[in-house]
């Protein structure tokens, strides 16, 4: 099977998806290559204000911030933060995706934020989404997601619930419409 890449991709889980971890789940897909994939989950929120989350780190946060929320990334390093953001300056663990969208690991974006200086747009999550070599090509093969390619309004300028439906969409389906049994000519 011939290796597409999905980086700056929405993986949109199946009705079918058994996995608790990702089932009505939108993911970004941050990287993809020969190595495997790497994501993080937009439209999973968790109890967690990004208010708390900036007091554990020693940090203050802007008063116009202080009722976002944290989501959940996915089940890997769950202890760990990613921030997608729109590009600014560069911090110190970042990934340029594309000229909109950024990923970053370093707590050196979070302390931009507390200053006032940081990305004007982005998302807080606890943990990742990660695939091995070939992993993710086999779960589209078994219809286990769909994928389009991502629009960054979707991640930064919806709320949680409409994100999913959004990216939905943008293929022209209803989730309401999908079977959770493949079908095969």
């Amino acid at each position: 099977m011939d290796t597409v890449n999905l980086t700056n991709h929405f993986l949109i889980a199946m009705p079918n998806m058994v996995d608790p971890n990702f089932s009505g789940t939108l993911t970004y897909i941050a990287d993809h290559g020969t190595e495997g994939a790497l994501g993080v989950i937009v439209n999973r929120p968790i109890e967690l204000e990004l208010s708390a989350l900036f007091d554990q780190i020693g940090l203050n946060l802007p008063d116009d911030l202080k009722g976002q929320i944290v989501y959940l990334g996915g089940p890997v390093q769950q202890e760990r933060g990613f921030v997608l953001h729109t590009p600014t300056e560069p911090y110190s663990s970042t990934l340029n995706v594309t000229e909109g969208v950024s990923l970053t690991t370093s707590k050196d974006v979070l302390e931009a934020v507390s200053e006032g200086k940081g990305p004007t747009k982005f998302m807080v999550s606890l943990g990742y989404s990660g695939w091995a070599a070939g992993q993710l090509e086999d779960e589209i093969a078994q219809n286990a997601w769909l994928s389009v390619e991502a629009d960054p309004h979707v991640i930064f300028d919806l709320p949680a619930e409409e994100r999913l439906p959004a990216a939905m969409r943008m293929l022209g389906i209803d989730f309401s419409n999908l079977s959770d049994e493949a079908g095969h000519a």
